[in-house]
């Protein structure tokens, strides 16, 4: 199983947000799950990577040219694919994965999660998708697809099929169960 990891550049203000991503990686690492990711060194990004390549995992980076020239490239994976743009990367990332979660991070975080959210919708894709939802961090984000909802604008089952832990093991097991929902336009 390849499962594409988003998550900051950065690391944010809380430690926990490391640990968690360490613990991530390490789990990954150790159960024979590869990690798909943007190809960095830096934030929760080189902190998960890491932490499955010292867990014995293989590693599978992505990133742009523009990016890689700013040396901020991991040098250390399984393999590094450099892309032309950021466009090429998600597509890439999307191909190579079997599944998709978002860790806490910035608003290119939020953008691949929601594309991927709304490939899945969409049915252009049967791949689980996920937040992991360190100290509530994706709580906001919940509610306003709730909000969304209550207004008419999204159904329920596409909430439902955001899959919502900060555990590795439960995270593992809700891809392996994974039903992905009815395409939105049947």
């Amino acid at each position: 199983m390849k499962i594409a990891v988003y998550c900051g550049s950065r690391s944010g203000n809380d430690p926990l947000y490391a640990d968690k991503a360490r613990e991530l990686g390490e789990y990954f690492g150790g159960n024979g799950i590869d990690l798909v990711f943007g190809g960095g060194h830096v934030g929760l990004m080189g902190v998960v990577a890491d932490a499955v390549l010292t867990s014995g995992g293989r590693v599978h980076g992505v990133i742009p040219e523009h990016l890689r020239d700013r040396e901020l490239a991991h040098a250390g994976l399984t393999e590094l694919h450099v892309v032309r743009s950021m466009h090429e990367r998600k597509a890439l990332m999307a191909e190579m994965a079997d599944g998709f979660v978002a860790m806490p991070g910035g608003i290119g975080t939020l953008e691949e999660l929601f594309e991927a959210w709304t490939w899945g919708q969409l049915g252009l894709h049967r791949k689980p998708c996920a937040i992991y939802n360190i100290n509530g961090f994706y709580d906001p984000l919940l509610a306003m697809a709730q909000t969304m909802e209550q207004a008419g604008f999204l159904q329920q089952e596409y909430i439902d099929m955001l899959i919502q832990t900060d555990q590795p093991d439960a995270l593992h097991q809700a891809f392996l169960d994974y039903i992905p929902p009815g395409e939105k336009w049947r």
